[in-house]
């Protein structure tokens, strides 16, 4: 219960920031969208037949896709986004939606307008997760590192790795974790 006080916080922390009044005029909010290659670990029945095939920590790997909105500044980025990943050949399905907060690390200019902006960041969310005989959801929270780079004045692409736990264990949910490298396109407006 106090893991999930805390990704309750973290949650409310981290979608605050979008408000804080300095950084109002001087965020420039986005839309995007990203697809990536997810690494799904959560139990599933082998055979549903057989109450006993259950396997804890089943892997599967495919593509994931999602949707984002969120401002940035020359600092940080905050983004709300829902992702989803389905594989029908290993019967797992992971939807999310998470907040996230990312720090630049740097924010270096290159020639031709081009600017390199490396992150890391941490997120939290609500995630559910589907397989044979399984329907549970639960909070999630994580982090991520990666690099956005600005190809216009309204376009920037990222590329990144993102990691999420859940809160409970593996009776209560029976999703472990998600890994996923994911590549985005964000419209500046």
């Amino acid at each position: 219960m106090m893991k999930k006080v805390a990704v309750a916080l973290l949650c409310t922390a981290l979608g605050s920031t979008l408000y804080a009044r300095d950084d109002i005029t001087r965020s420039k909010p986005f839309l995007g969208l990203e697809i990536g290659y997810s690494e799904v670990q959560g139990g599933v029945f082998l055979d549903p037949l057989n109450p006993l095939s259950y396997d804890a920590l089943y892997s599967s790997s495919d593509i994931s896709y999602g949707v984002r909105l969120g401002a940035q500044n020359e600092s940080y980025r905050t983004t709300l986004s829902f992702h989803y990943y389905t594989n029908g050949d290993y019967d797992q399905t992971v939807q999310q939606g998470l907040l996230s907060l990312d720090y630049f690390i740097v924010n270096a200019d290159l020639s031709g307008g081009m600017a390199v902006k490396p992150f890391i960041g941490i997120n939290g969310g609500y995630a559910r997760y589907e397989s044979t005989l399984i329907d549970n959801s639960d909070f999630i929270y994580g982090g991520q590192v990666g690099v956005i780079v600005s190809v216009a004045e309204k376009i920037d692409l990222d590329l990144s790795y993102r990691y999420q736990l859940t809160v409970g264990d593996e009776i209560d949910n029976p999703l472990d974790h998600v890994g996923s490298f994911v590549f985005g396109f964000n419209y500046l407006y």
